[in-house]
C-alpha cells in the first residue's frame, strides 16, 4: 500500500509561483516513478511531469520552461515548482505512481491563478 497526499496549492497572481508537495507513506521503497497530473473541470487528467527514483525528469513542453519537477528521497516527497503562472493553469493538481501494477493517486491540490 502507498498513500500519497498533496499540498501547497491555492489562489495565486498570474506571474506568481507555488510549490506544490505531494509526501508519499506506505511502501515508498517500492516506488520508481512518479508523476504529476493536472485536470480541469469536465476534462481528463494529463500527466505533465515524471521522475524517475533516480531523478530524471520528464515534462510536457508546454510547462517545461515554467514547472519543474524534483524530488527528496530522503523525506519521500516529490515536488512541483510553478513559476510564472497563467490563468490557465488553473487546475486540480495530482500525484500519481504505480506499484506492483497499481496505482495510487492522491487527493488533489487546487490551483486558481487570477489574473
Amino acid at each position: 500500500q502507498v498513500q500519497l497526499v498533496e499540498s501547497g496549492g491555492g489562489l495565486v497572481q498570474a506571474g506568481g509561483s507555488l510549490r506544490l508537495s505531494c509526501v508519499a507513506s506506505g511502501i515508498i521503497s517500492s516506488i520508481k516513478t512518479m508523476g504529476w497530473y493536472r485536470q480541469a473541470p469536465g476534462k481528463q487528467r494529463e500527466l505533465f511531469a515524471t521522475i524517475t527514483s533516480d531523478g530524471r525528469t520528464n515534462q510536457l513542453d508546454s510547462v517545461k520552461r515554467r514547472f519543474t519537477i524534483f524530488r527528496n528521497n530522503a523525506k519521500s516527497t516529490v515536488y512541483l515548482q510553478m513559476k510564472g503562472l497563467i490563468r490557465a493553469d488553473t487546475d486540480d493538481y495530482y500525484c500519481k505512481t504505480a506499484v506492483d501494477g497499481r496505482e495510487y493517486w492522491g487527493q488533489g491540490t487546487q490551483v486558481t491563478v487570477s489574473s
